[in-house]
């Protein structure tokens, strides 16, 4: 298509957009336009879109999705652009959709314990909207004050807490969507109980836009649990941290957070905030119970602890000591882009009882490429974060990032893991994703996208 002819599509798509939108619901401005390129990931391109939408009711989603149907364009959602894979990239000539003025938390029910709300709520808004009545919404990203939930839905997100209360998948109880023709589709249930029909709402948690765009959501929300009590415990080797997780969950017990984070991460956090880690320490493992009696619980797991090999255990004894322990995992990633610049957070998940498999291959795929990659863990459920640092105006050593990046992927399959446990596939991933699903599994999912989306232009390029 010639620059003209791109011009004259342009034209007439703006126009017919704008005749079913309020005014300053679309953005055209290519300075404006370009802002909207791209999420955070690394090594991801990015198209130039045609137009930014920003809409805020049902009606004018679907009346952008009848348009971009009509003209054969396609459509990007997005939320907080806060992503880590890619998901919310640009295509060239996209209309992106951007969800974030629909913010509204349009209902909380303390009987029924759900909330109702739109897809650009932000995750922490919604959290201390429910507190005040006594509720809680576990799922906890780690971007928390600033993804939206539509995000989260987007690439099933996940946080701390999984280990205990599971991941957005599992607070998810219906959705609206508006689909890639423009119809809405109602999913799911608001009752405690629902077995009727195929699970559609699963099938569009964690889907990233691809099968239709969710603009309501119904969540299921947890009575507020007790202030958390943490334990930290230094270990000279990742193995022995690995060995207490596997002691810990053997034993029965169900920490509200169960985290590692390996020497690389320690010292890093150490040289951006003078914490006063210990240098030596090959892994620092925090665990934490919201139960009745915390403090019983930490000392059972202390115990533990110790009999795995730690050189030091520091239990809190307040909800304020606890958070001071916890101040070192929060600013595990922001230390870790200090190092060199740039991050590459890679979200490998592979069975607990490997975890050490894991961490002792990434810190050997480090040595072998010459490079600093930290390892931040949610341990309770496998779920590790290994990040490579590298400077991105260094032509090799992004070479030598990526290369990492894909060997690290490749490790967690061979230990039986997934290429991704809360961040999704996106662009990132995709090549990997086939290798997981294999076939057959990669045949059913394009089934399923083009029963939903015919045309491909709901994210096209992403996930599959």
């Amino acid at each position: 298509m010639t620059e003209l002819q791109r011009e004259g599509a342009s034209a007439g798509l703006l126009d017919d957009l704008r005749a079913g939108l309020p005014a300053g619901a679309v953005v055209d401005d290519p300075e404006v336009v370009a802002s909207y390129a791209h999420d955070m990931a690394s090594f991801c391109a990015a198209g130039r879109a045609a137009v930014v939408v920003l809409p805020r009711t049902v009606e004018e989603v679907q009346h952008v999705m009848r348009t971009a149907t009509a003209h054969r364009v396609p459509v990007v959602p997005q939320g907080a652009r806060s992503g880590l894979s890619g998901a919310a990239n640009a295509i060239e000539g996209c209309v992106v959709v951007s969800l974030v003025k629909m913010d509204r938390i349009v209902e909380i029910d303390p009987v029924e314990r759900v909330a109702v709300v739109e897809p650009g709520v932000i995750n922490a808004a919604l959290s201390r909207a429910v507190a005040e009545h006594g509720l809680n919404y576990p799922p906890d990203p780690s971007s928390w004050e600033m993804c939206t939930i539509g995000g989260n839905i987007g690439t099933g997100s996940g946080g701390l807490c999984c280990v205990k209360y599971g991941v957005t998948a599992e607070y998810v109880l219906g959705l609206d969507v508006v689909l890639a023709d423009g119809r809405l589709l109602r999913t799911g249930r608001r009752t405690a109980k629902g077995v009727a029909g195929y699970d559609l709402t699963r099938l569009f948690v964690g889907s990233e836009g691809s099968l239709g765009i969710v603009v309501r959501a119904v969540l299921a929300l947890k009575p507020a649990p007790a202030p958390q009590l943490v334990l930290a415990a230094e270990f000279g080797t990742t193995s022995a941290a690995c060995a207490a997780v596997n002691a810990i969950m053997t034993g029965g017990h169900t920490p509200s957070l169960l985290e590692l984070m390996d020497r690389t991460t320690v010292r890093a956090v150490n040289a951006h905030a003078r914490m006063g880690l210990p240098e030596s320490t090959a892994a620092l493992l925090l665990c934490a119970f919201d139960t009745p009696e915390p403090g019983a619980d930490l000392a059972a797991v202390a115990a533990l602890c110790r009999e795995a090999g730690a050189s030091e255990v520091v239990p809190a004894e307040t909800p304020a000591e606890s958070e001071l322990l916890l101040a070192a995992r929060r600013l595990s990633l922001v230390a870790l882009e200090a190092v060199k610049g740039t991050t590459m957070i890679d979200d490998v998940c592979v069975p607990r009882s490997r975890l050490a498999e894991l961490l002792e291959g990434v810190e050997r795929i480090a040595q072998a490429h010459e490079l600093t990659i930290g390892v931040c863990a949610h341990a309770g459920d496998g779920n590790t974060h290994p990040t490579v640092c590298f400077d991105a105006a260094d032509e090799d050593e992004s070479r030598r990032a990526r290369a990492s990046f894909d060997e690290i992927m490749a490790l967690g399959l061979s230990l039986g893991g997934t290429i991704t446990g809360e961040h999704g596939v996106g662009l990132l991933k995709k090549e990997w994703l086939a290798r997981e699903l294999g076939e057959t599994g990669l045949e059913v999912q394009r089934t399923l996208k083009a029963a939903l989306d015919p045309l491909n232009i709901l994210n096209p390029g992403k996930v599959l």
